[in-house]
């Protein structure tokens, strides 16, 4: 009897299973079936939401489906992360972010609502833009050196994306290495922290690359460093905030997909496929590279170790600066 009730166990579970399996293979061979939305939970105009519109529509025409680009702000990115996080686990909403600032909210976020690395997974990595250095024009400081004397006469207004955010964290490294005396000012995104410096209202911003290289062509913004480990191509004369003193400093946006824990295998596979073709076709890699963003992609493996590998090391710099909200 017991034999018999053990097999008939064993049967019932792999019966669960082959269900379970072809549950999640017919969502997949439907999907998608109705509208897409990518989420960026940031201001318009900033390097999650130029990246967003890139793709929208070659996504679009792959999976003939509409594809929306909603932007959600707030509480630095975490309002509209934790509304995917939340999402069904369908395939339907997406997460455009930078996964740097992603991974510091654990850290910076007493109480964050969610937990990035158990309601999120990572479905590819797109691109990587380094952080410019950049000051209003009317600052005498031609490098970092000469920046950091003159915030030693006065404190300077230095506009962040948010506090906790990767700019602000790269900021207190730089002050940290330095001894600068910078007076943080948040925003609701990178676009409000340029365009506020842009009319002077603050003096220094570190930004991504790719949102901040037009302000600095245009010479509405003056450009002081970059924070990659080389300089870059379009700006050769520029050079590394660690050619500047600070040693081995580097900090940037990584933007990339996310969508909800337990979406599907097979659908994350496909937009991973489509997402990937998509940044490295010639078309947006070209329009990426003329911005000063680098093309990255990973699979959602490679994703998840990243996120892990950038948790650990914001979660130093967050102890080191003492940045805490609740």
């Amino acid at each position: 009897m017991q034999y018999t009730t053990r097999r008939l166990l064993k049967a019932t579970a792999a019966l669960g299973l082959l269900a379970a399996t072809g549950l999640a293979g017919a969502q997949a061979d439907t999907w998608p079936s109705k509208p897409i939305r990518i989420v960026v939970p940031y201001t318009p105009g900033g390097s999650s939401d130029i990246i967003a519109r890139i793709i929208s529509q070659p996504l679009q025409e792959a999976l003939k489906q509409t594809v929306i680009v909603e932007n959600k702000p707030g509480a630095n990115g975490n309002t509209g992360s934790d509304m995917v996080a939340k999402a069904p686990a369908d395939g339907y909403t997406l997460l455009m972010c930078d996964v740097g600032a992603l991974s510091i909210s654990p850290s910076v976020y007493t109480k964050l609502p969610f937990n990035p690395s158990k309601d999120l997974k990572g479905v590819t990595m797109l691109a990587y833009s380094p952080h410019l250095l950049v000051v209003h024009p009317s600052v005498k400081a031609n490098n970092l050196k000469e920046l950091v004397a003159q915030s030693k006469a006065g404190p300077m207004d230095f506009a962040i994306t948010a506090i906790g955010s990767a700019p602000h964290l790269a900021g207190v490294a730089v002050e940290k290495a330095t001894q600068a005396k910078w007076q943080y000012i948040p925003y609701k995104g990178g676009s409000q922290a340029l365009s506020d410096t842009v009319a002077g209202q603050t003096q220094v911003v570190m930004n991504g690359m790719l949102a901040t290289l037009p302000f600095v062509q245009s010479g509405k913004l003056k450009v002081l460093g970059v924070s990659k480990a080389t300089r870059v191509p379009l700006l050769p004369d520029v050079p590394t905030i660690a050619e500047q003193g600070v040693k081995g400093f580097e900090s940037g946006t990584w933007q990339g997909i996310l969508v909800p824990a337990g979406t599907p295998p097979a659908v994350v596979d496909k937009l991973n496929a489509e997402l990937t073709r998509i940044i490295r076709s010639p078309e947006v890699r070209q329009r990426l590279t003329a911005q000063g963003a680098e093309v990255y992609t990973m699979t959602p493996t490679e994703f998840s170790s990243f996120f892990e590998r950038e948790r650990k090391h914001w979660a130093t710099v967050v102890a080191q600066g003492n940045v805490k909200l609740d």
